[in-house]
């Protein structure tokens, strides 16, 4: 459970420096004193966060060219935000298996975005996931 926490608690994160242009370690400490969550929790947090910001930029041209080279920020920002958090994992992070991040993701989608934002980030993450070959590379200075 505490994964899970440290998702939400990192999909938040992610949405405090995009919308409204908090500092990392101010927003952080705000997500941290407002949810409970360990200290193992935090720091998976956290490593969701910097790989998502680390890499953004290749996550993003991927979410372009699957969805048909639809406007990013046409996306809702919270579904824009777990679909980058869920490449990240499945893209670079050998311990967390394709499928729970795909499933996670969707969870996040229907408890934090709209009803339909399941099917939509299912839809590309699931593209992905078929064709992971095509997208996998190593991530740089890890």
């Amino acid at each position: 459970m505490s994964r899970r926490k440290a998702r939400e608690a990192a999909l938040q994160v992610l949405f405090q420096i995009e919308m409204a242009g908090v500092e990392e370690g101010k927003a952080y400490e705000y997500i941290f004193s407002e949810f409970n969550i360990g200290e193992n929790a935090q720091k998976f947090c956290r490593e969701l966060v910097q790989g998502t910001l680390r890499n953004r930029a290749y996550i993003d041209d991927i979410i372009r060219e699957v969805s048909n080279e639809w406007d990013l920020y046409r996306m809702a920002n919270v579904d824009r935000n777990i679909i980058r958090m869920a490449l990240y994992e499945m893209l670079f992070r050998e311990d967390v298996p394709k499928n729970v991040a795909i499933n996670e993701a969707i969870e996040l989608g229907k408890d934090f975005s709209t009803a339909d934002s399941g099917k939509f980030i299912n839809g590309i993450l699931g593209y992905v996931a078929k064709n992971m070959e095509q997208f996998k590379r190593t991530e740089p200075g890890v």
